[in-house]
């Protein structure tokens, strides 16, 4: 059987099938038998942040996510509090410090709240560590069993990128709500009526920020590490504004249902939003999220009654003519789009839909993508320049541009 008929455990739980997931992540076709390391998908996005308690009542109430987990001393972890969240396929754990000598302090410190682990559900944990060993990659957890009432995961983890860890799950022969030492716990929070069941089913992407002149060393680790291959590239005037400039390549796992880009800066007359990212976060991490959905105006409408702030699309974005040949028919008029600030592009495979809030917490660092595919397995190629210029404006009124 190939991987991308398996479905992660999240995403079975979720109800999702793989006919939803082609159309809302862009799954394509892909025989695991020659991957040295396949991935089954993604596990969790794990967080530190500096208050976990307030942050898993703002993913609730303000993304529609559902707690489903607790690790705290309640549970007897003396070292931190916590939270385990799912929205559809999507798995988010917040980690903040009870103990004052945590390590999660000194993270917190240094780079704010950001991604400190980006998990991967895989089938075979010691086959992908022994071929990540092969290819020099930083073993941070050897293969180990952690074992409850619940059964067994095996997990290890290799480091990437600045503090970014990958940890490597592989949960076949467990049914308990997330890991051992954590409980199931669900919450007195209430969404609003009328709510939606979920915002948002799937994660489609991760996007890492990482130092000048080191794209190409960590596109090499993911090729050379985890069997990655090329998806996309934007160089020069593909990803550049009259002011600020930067590179990407995109890497992505056999099925692309784990795809990152990653980003470094290039010259430019200004500082470009890379630059405002390392300098703010301390280093190289992750920057965005693209959270998929099947309905993006409806999402946008909610999330934006919750206070969500999104960034400004000027209205000449839609009138422009070459933008309306180009895009063609949509599944809604452009009228719809344009009173949301929804970006929209179109490749050879069919057309996206998409959207950038402002950064979630104080510093300017992460932030989240909503992405709404229709047949396109790109990642807005054509709204590059609309979009930095909106990042631009925001970065200006920071005093950071």
């Amino acid at each position: 059987m190939t991987i991308e008929h398996t479905l992660t455990s999240e995403e079975a739980l979720a109800g999702l099938d793989v006919d939803q997931l082609k159309q809302l992540v862009g799954l394509v076709e892909y025989d695991e038998k020659n991957d040295p390391f396949p991935v089954t998908g993604w596990d969790a996005v794990v967080w530190v942040v500096g208050n976990a308690a307030q942050a898993a009542h703002f993913f609730q109430s303000a993304y529609g996510m559902d707690l489903v987990a607790y690790s705290g001393p309640e549970t007897g972890n003396r070292d931190h509090a916590a939270y385990v969240l799912r929205s559809g396929g999507v798995r988010f754990v917040l980690k903040g410090a009870v103990a004052p000598d945590s390590a999660l302090v000194a993270h917190h410190s240094a780079h704010g709240d950001g991604i400190v682990d980006i998990a991967l559900e895989v089938p075979d944990v010691d086959r992908c560590i022994s071929h990540a060993r092969e290819q020099g990659a930083v073993v941070l957890e050897e293969p180990h069993d952690v074992t409850d009432e619940h059964g067994t995961v095996r997990t290890a983890a290799i480091a990437t990128y600045g503090d970014t860890r990958h940890t490597l799950v592989d949960r076949s022969r467990y049914d308990g709500p997330y890991l051992p030492g954590y409980v199931a716990r669900t919450s007195t929070y209430r969404k609003r009526d009328g709510a939606p069941k979920r915002i948002f089913q799937a994660l489609d992407h991760v996007v890492g920020n990482v130092e000048l002149g080191r794209m190409d060393e960590w596109v090499d680790f993911y090729h050379r590490v985890m069997g990655f291959t090329n998806m996309a590239e934007f160089i020069g005037d593909d990803i550049a504004t009259d002011y600020s400039a930067l590179m990407s390549k995109v890497v992505a796992s056999g099925n692309h249902r784990v795809k990152f880009p990653l980003n470094e800066p290039a010259m430019g007359k200004k500082k470009s939003q890379i630059d405002e990212y390392l300098e703010f976060y301390a280093g190289p991490g992750a920057q965005h999220l693209a959270l998929a959905t099947n309905d993006i105006l409806r999402a946008v409408d909610v999330l934006r009654a919750e206070g969500i702030e999104f960034l400004a699309t000027p209205d000449s974005y839609y009138t422009d003519p070459e933008l309306r040949a180009r895009i063609g028919e949509v599944r809604v008029p452009i009228e719809e789009l344009q009173a949301r600030g929804i970006l929209v592009d179109r490749d050879e495979d069919g057309y996206l839909l998409q959207i950038f809030t402002k950064p979630v917490g104080d510093r300017p660092t992460v932030f989240f993508e909503l992405i709404e595919r229709h047949g396109s397995l790109g990642f807005g190629k054509g709204n590059f320049k609309a979009l930095f210029e909106a990042i631009e404006r925001e970065q200006e009124r920071r005093g950071n541009f």
